[in-house]
């Protein structure tokens, strides 16, 4: 699986290969299963049911690496839009985004500029903001814009990639400023000198930050911790640590992927764990949904059921 996964993820870089497919039927119905739709109204939509299941949300427009502060600018519009909406309709909705997107290639301090807008405008409304983290060579510039913000702005959250050498190390340097941490296992194609590749060491250092942010939690050093990962196995054994450590289940939350394992969704809902869906949406979602393949390649099989029966 791991030379599969080395295909999809230079896939994801293709724009030959993007052209090609976004304009097959078979990969549109495909990556239907994953967004609900191209536009805001279908997030939004798709928002409302699960909220008749108890289940909140975190809703990111798809789009990455702008290559003028114009696009930036909009995007930053566009997430403004979001969250009047998401008042508007009452609900419970957090919003999540790439730096690349707000233009760090092009500028670091507007980037913070447009950041600070979004974060105090979401706090005004109590909604939380989360900072996603993108190739290796974003780590350091995302994590010195995460502190900046974080020193004014409470309702801010970091994404940490466990299939990073660095991160431990990273998490270590953060913890005296109380972060908030999204933890996940990553979906880049990085070179086997900075990121591990096989699963099984992935997934065990997933864990092991898992729990190093659980034991700071159980000492209340005002960290929170958001865990995205759909692997059962995994979650049952944060939940057993969780336990073992005293840490009540609503102290933390499990961010899942809209429709990925809806069952256990509700299943961890209904047992009283936090749990909110990460919900997609935009034209932009190609190289976003090869990741995903990516990331579980057991999902090959899902768009190759979709192209025999197109």
């Amino acid at each position: 699986m791991g030379i599969v996964r080395e295909i999809l993820l230079r896939g994801s870089e293709s724009r030959w290969l993007a052209d090609q497919l976004t304009r097959r039927r078979f990969t549109r119905r495909a990556v239907e299963r994953f967004l609900p739709g191209e536009d805001l109204n279908a997030a939004l939509d798709a928002t409302a049911g699960l909220e008749q299941r108890g289940i909140p949300t975190i809703l990111t427009l798809l789009g990455e690496h702008v290559s003028q502060a114009a696009e930036a600018e909009a995007a930053a519009r566009h997430y403004l839009e979001v969250l009047a909406r998401v008042s508007e309709l009452k609900l419970d909705s957090d919003i999540s985004l790439k730096p690349t997107q707000l233009g760090i290639d092009l500028d670091l301090d507007g980037t913070y500029e447009r950041y600070k807008t979004l974060i105090r405008r979401a706090g005004e409304l109590g909604r939380t903001v989360a900072i996603d983290m993108e190739e290796s060579s974003y780590v350091d510039r995302t994590i010195d814009l995460y502190r900046r913000l974080r020193a004014d702005h409470p309702n801010v959250v970091l994404c940490l990639q466990a299939y990073l050498y660095r991160t431990a190390s990273d998490l270590a340097v953060l913890l005296p400023i109380a972060p908030h941490i999204r933890l996940v296992k990553g979906a880049y194609n990085e070179p086997a000198t900075l990121a591990f590749h096989r699963k099984r060491d992935v997934d065990a250092n997933f864990l092991k930050l898992a729990d190093t942010l659980l034991e700071e939690l159980s000492k209340g050093t005002g960290v929170q911790l958001f865990l995205g990962t759909h692997d059962p196995r995994m979650i049952y054994e944060i939940c057993r640590r969780a336990e073992e450590l005293k840490v009540p289940k609503d102290a933390f939350e499990f961010q899942l992927l809209y429709g990925i394992q809806r069952e256990l969704q509700t299943r961890l809902a209904d047992d009283g764990y936090r749990v909110r869906v990460l919900i997609s949406y935009g034209d932009a979602w190609f190289p976003w949904y090869m990741r995903r393949l990516a990331e579980r390649p057991a999902n090959i099989l899902f768009l190759l059921r979709n192209l025999f029966a197109a």
